[in-house]
């Protein structure tokens, strides 16, 4: 059996939620991905996460501006997270009840990696071939 920790990507691109939204896309240019992990600010807190649809939905179509916006002003806080030990079937479960296509893998509220749709369904396809 899969779990998260095996499907998952350790190597997590993270932003500071005070970044401007600005950054936030050069950052997600540079890095060639479509979201990154909002930081948590102290050891109680939550991590965020931020996608192009946040940003899109905050830019054009609210009329927001990239300059000016902080990336905490437009990130989905907290940000939704599977243990690492929870098997993939479970992962895959939450993401279709909860219509998301990114979770945080978490171990003791510690980010150690990211988790998408496609990871799941690239693990898939090699079980199938």
């Amino acid at each position: 059996m899969k779990l998260a920790k095996d499907v998952m990507k350790a190597d997590v691109v993270c932003i500071s939620p005070f970044a401007k939204l600005r950054e936030a896309l050069s950052v997600m240019r540079d890095k060639g991905v479509k979201s990154l992990v909002v930081e948590k600010q102290s050891e109680h807190d939550a991590y965020g996460l931020i996608t192009y649809t946040n940003i899109l939905k905050t830019v054009i179509a609210e009329d927001g501006d990239i300059d000016l916006l902080n990336v905490f002003d437009v990130c989905i806080k907290p940000a939704l997270g599977v243990g690492e030990g929870l098997a993939v079937r479970h992962v895959a479960n939450i993401m279709v009840n909860h219509h998301v296509k990114r979770l945080l893998v978490l171990n003791d509220n510690n980010l150690v990696g990211f988790i998408t749709m496609n990871d799941i369904v690239d693990e898939l396809m090699k079980d199938v071939g």
